[in-house]
């Protein structure tokens, strides 16, 4: 008990500063940025699979039935990659938008 007596207490008001204040200064930027993130992460996982979508379709050898599989397969990664840059551009597109009308700048 008596060390933690001999010990300096300094009590300060807490301030919460934004670490990211110059990158996303605006929600706009913010959401913009974490789109961008998310595409960036997400481009590679697409090329992966597109990659094992052709892996399937050179290892159906001709088989109907693993034929479609490997066709739907192909489908839902290029569906999946429209998404994920479909959103980003949106995001992106409303971004301006509001921006423009605000009179902020990007």
């Amino acid at each position: 008990m008596m060390l933690f007596s001999a010990l300096p207490v300094y009590v300060t008001a807490a301030q919460f500063e934004n670490p990211l204040k110059s990158e996303f200064s605006t929600v706009e930027r913010f959401i913009a940025g974490a789109l961008r993130a998310m595409v960036m992460v997400a481009l590679p996982i697409l090329a992966l699979f597109i990659v094992f979508s052709g892996f399937k379709f050179i290892t159906a050898q001709g088989n109907p039935q693993k034929l479609g599989e490997a066709k739907m397969n192909f489908v839902y990664v290029i569906l999946g990659a429209l998404l994920i840059l479909g959103a980003w551009i949106i995001a992106t597109l409303i971004g301006g938008t509001v921006s423009q009308l605000t009179g902020t700048s990007s």
